[in-house]
């Protein structure tokens, strides 16, 4: 992700979060946040959908992921959360870790078919609503090592 692309991902971050980041946020993590990496995903030279990312120590944190409403349904967001994985684990990263609400099943179901599992629950953690994150994580290590990638951190 580049400073140009912000106010695209904005448009997307509004089309499926209640509480969306703003462009300054997402500024400071492009130039301030030594630890953030973010990723855009492309069709058709349209953005599509992005990713972020802290990698801190052994461990990336989620922050958040988001396909635009036209192209869900066509496993963008597996390939972009793959990509991610990918990412973290070309930095060194052994564990990635990310909360989703507690409602949001499809998500769930997709981050189970990655390897997450539930690891606990962050209450009220979402501040338009009050409901609860499910809090869970991946072991990395089951992506193999650069034999194994289909593209990596370049691709």
């Amino acid at each position: 992700m580049r400073l140009g692309d912000i106010p695209v991902v904005c448009e997307i971050e509004n089309e499926a979060f209640a509480t969306p980041w703003t462009e300054n946020a997402f500024h400071n993590e492009l130039t301030n946040n030594h630890f953030a990496n973010y990723l855009i995903m492309e069709v058709g030279g349209e953005i599509a959908g992005y990713g972020g990312m802290w990698l801190i120590v052994d461990e990336a944190h989620v922050t958040n992921v988001a396909v635009r409403a036209p192209y869900r349904g066509h496993k963008l967001g597996y390939r972009l959360m793959h990509e991610l994985q990918t990412t973290a684990l070309y930095h060194g990263m052994l564990k990635m870790t990310l909360e989703v609400r507690v409602s949001n099943h499809i998500a769930q179901s997709l981050y189970r078919k990655m390897g997450f599992y539930p690891a606990g629950i962050r209450p009220q953690y979402y501040s338009d609503n009050n409901e609860d994150a499910l809090i869970m994580w991946a072991d990395l290590q089951h992506l193999g090592g650069p034999a194994d990638w289909k593209g990596g951190a370049d691709a």
